[in-house]
C-alpha cells in the first residue's frame, strides 16, 4: 500500500509540475508579446493596479484559504459514503460565497473611482487614474467566474482528480493570450483585460467534464443555517487572514512604485512574474502535491513521517532552487532581454533587472515558505502561520519605505525578501520546536552542498560569457544571444551535475528517478 500511495504521489508531483510548466509557457508567450505591446510604460502600470483589487477579492473570499478548509470537510464526507452531505455542503458554499462576491464587487464597481485616486494609485496623472478604472469593472466580471472556479477545483482535488484542476490555470493563460494577440489591437490594453474575463471562464469550463464524471450535485440553497457552512468559515479566518496580509501589502508596494515614476509598477510586476516561473514550478507544485501527505501523517499522530517528509520536500527544493537563483541573477539581464523582444531600451531593461535580482533574493524562501506554512494547516493549525505572515508583513512595509529611498523600486523587492525570509524562519523554529526537530542537520548539507555545486555553475556560465565576449559574438543580433544563454546553460547546467555528483547529492539522485517515474516523490522515505 505504501508502494502504491507512493507511486500516485510521484504521478500526482508530475503531472502538477508538467501543467504548471505548460502554463507558464503560455504564460512567457503572453508576457513576451505584452512586452512588444507595452513595454514598461503607463499602460501596463493601469492594468496591473487595476487587476490588485480584483485579485485582492478573490483571494480573500475564496482564494486558498477556503482550499485549506473546505477539502478537509467535503474529502471527509466522501470518506463516510455520505455523498448527499457532501455536495449539499459544496452547494452552500459555492452559492453563499458567489453572492458575497456579487455583493463586494457591485460596490467596488461604484468606489472605483475613490479606490484608484486615494488608496491604490495615487501618483497616476488623471487619464491613467481613469483607464485604470475602466479595466477594473470589466476585471471584475472575471472574479465573479472565479469565486465558482476556485471551489470546483477543491472538490477535484478532493476526488483526487489533479488534472483537470492543474489545467486550469493554462486555460487562463489562454485567454489572456486570446486578449493580447486579437484583441489588443482595436481595443488597446482593455483587450488584456477582456482577455482576463475570457480566461477565468476557461478555467471553470475545462473542470465541467471532471464534475461530470464525479455525478456533480448542485442546489440552489444559501444553507445560512448549516453548521458546517460556518464551520468552514470559521476555520477560514486565520488563512484567511495571512492571505489578506500578502495582498494588502502588495497593496502598499504598488502604491509605493506608482509615485516612482513611469514604468516603476510594472517593473515591479515584471521582476515579480518572473522569479514565480521557477518559485511555480518547485515550491507551488511540491507544496501542492505533499500537502495530502503531510495531512495524512498529522491524522494518525505520526510525527517521525511528517518530520521526513516536510525535510524531504524542503531538500528537494533547495536542491531545485539554490541553483535556479544564482542562475537567474547570472542570466537574468539576457534573459529579459530575449524575453522583452526590444519593447524596452536599456534603461528599462535594467529598471525590470535591479527588481529581478532582489526578488531572485528571496526565491528560495518563497519556495520553502510552500511547505513551511502547509506543515501547520496539515496540523489544522492556521493560525501560527497568520502571526509570522504578519510579522513578515510588516518588516515588508517598513523595509519598502526605507529601502526604497536609496534602491528605489528595487528596494520594494529586497523589502519583500526579507520579509518572507524572516517569516520562514520563525516558521521553521516553531515546527522545531512543535515537531522535536525538522532535521536540520540534513538541510543545512543539502544547503551547503546546493551552493558549492551552484558556484561552479556561475564559474562556468561567466567563463563561457567571458570567452563569447573575447570571440566578438556577443553583438550580432538576438539568435546569437539567444545561443549565448542555451550554450551557458548547458554547460552551466551540466558543471551543477557533475559537481553534485561528486559531492554525492543524494537528492539529485532522488530528483532523477522521480522524472524517470521510477520512483516518487522525494519523500518516499518518509512514507513508506
Amino acid at each position: 500500500m505504501a508502494a502504491q500511495n507512493t507511486r500516485q504521489l510521484a504521478r500526482s508531483t508530475l503531472i502538477v509540475m508538467v501543467a504548471f510548466g505548460a502554463a507558464k509557457v503560455v504564460s512567457l508567450a503572453q508576457q513576451f508579446i505584452v512586452a512588444r505591446e507595452f513595454g514598461v510604460g503607463s499602460e501596463w502600470d493601469a492594468y496591473v493596479v487595476a487587476n490588485s483589487i480584483p485579485e485582492l477579492i478573490f483571494t480573500l473570499i475564496a482564494g486558498g484559504a477556503l482550499a485549506f478548509a473546505f477539502i478537509p470537510i467535503f474529502a471527509g464526507f466522501l470518506a463516510e459514503g455520505n455523498q448527499p452531505k457532501a455536495w449539499k455542503t459544496a452547494s452552500h458554499v459555492i452559492n453563499s460565497l458567489f453572492l458575497l462576491t456579487i455583493i463586494v464587487s457591485a460596490v467596488v464597481f461604484l468606489i472605483a473611482p475613490w479606490l484608484v485616486s486615494n488608496v491604490i494609485a495615487t501618483g497616476f496623472p488623471a487619464d491613467a487614474q481613469a483607464q485604470t478604472v475602466d479595466m477594473m469593472r470589466i476585471l471584475l466580471v472575471g472574479t465573479l467566474i472565479f469565486s465558482v472556479s476556485g471551489i470546483l477545483m477543491g472538490i477535484l482535488q478532493s476526488y483526487n482528480n489533479f488534472l483537470l484542476p492543474a489545467l486550469a490555470p493554462i486555460m487562463y493563460s489562454v485567454g489572456l493570450l486570446i486578449g493580447v494577440v486579437i484583441l489588443t489591437d482595436s481595443l488597446g490594453v482593455y483587450g488584456v483585460a477582456i482577455g482576463a474575463v475570457i480566461g477565468a471562464a476557461l478555467h471553470l469550463s475545462i473542470q465541467i467534464p471532471g464534475l461530470i464524471r464525479v455525478r456533480a450535485q448542485w442546489s440552489p440553497e444559501l444553507g445560512l443555517t448549516d453548521p458546517t457552512l460556518w464551520r468552514i468559515l470559521r476555520l477560514m479566518l486565520p488563512a484567511l487572514g495571512g492571505l489578506a496580509v500578502f495582498s494588502v501589502n502588495w497593496l502598499i508596494m504598488n502604491n509605493l512604485a506608482s509615485n516612482m515614476g513611469e514604468g516603476a509598477v510594472s517593473a515591479l510586476s515584471w521582476g515579480w512574474r518572473i522569479m514565480q516561473i521557477p518559485e511555480t514550478l518547485i515550491g507551488t507544485a511540491m507544496g501542492t502535491v505533499i500537502f495530502p501527505t503531510l495531512a495524512a501523517l498529522s491524522a494518525v499522530d505520526n510525527l517521525k513521517g511528517k518530520r521526513e517528509a516536510m525535510a524531504g520536500a524542503i531538500r528537494f527544493i533547495l536542491t531545485a532552487t539554490i541553483p535556479a537563483s544564482i542562475a537567474l541573477l547570472v542570466l537574468g539581464r539576457p534573459l529579459l532581454t530575449v524575453l522583452e523582444g526590444g519593447a524596452f531600451d536599456a534603461s528599462a531593461t535594467d529598471f525590470v533587472y535591479s527588481t529581478l535580482q532582489f526578488f531572485t533574493l528571496g526565491l528560495i524562501v518563497q519556495s520553502v515558505l510552500e511547505i513551511a506554512a502547509r506543515s501547520f494547516y496539515a496540523d489544522k493549525n492556521t493560525v501560527i502561520p497568520f502571526i509570522t505572515s504578519s510579522i513578515g508583513a510588516a518588516i515588508n512595509i517598513v523595509g519598502a519605505y526605507v529601502l526604497s529611498a536609496s534602491l528605489g523600486v528595487g528596494g520594494l523587492a529586497l523589502a519583500n525578501s526579507l520579509g518572507i525570509a524572516v517569516e520562514v524562519s520563525i516558521n521553521l523554529i516553531l515546527l522545531r520546536r512543535r515537531w522535536h526537530g525538522i532535521e536540520e542537520r540534513s538541510l543545512f548539507l543539502t544547503a551547503a552542498k546546493g551552493v558549492a555545486a551552484s558556484l561552479v555553475m556561475a564559474a562556468i556560465i561567466l567563463g563561457v560569457g567571458a570567452v563569447w565576449s573575447a570571440l566578438g559574438l556577443g553583438e550580432r543580433g538576438k539568435a546569437f544571444l539567444i545561443a549565448q544563454i542555451a550554450v551557458q546553460g548547458v554547460l552551466g547546467g551540466l558543471g551543477f551535475l557533475a559537481a553534485a555528483w561528486i559531492l554525492r547529492m543524494k537528492e539529485l539522485e532522488e530528483l532523477l528517478r522521480l522524472i524517470r517515474r521510477r520512483s516518487t516523490a522525494p519523500v518516499e522515505a518518509a512514507v513508506s
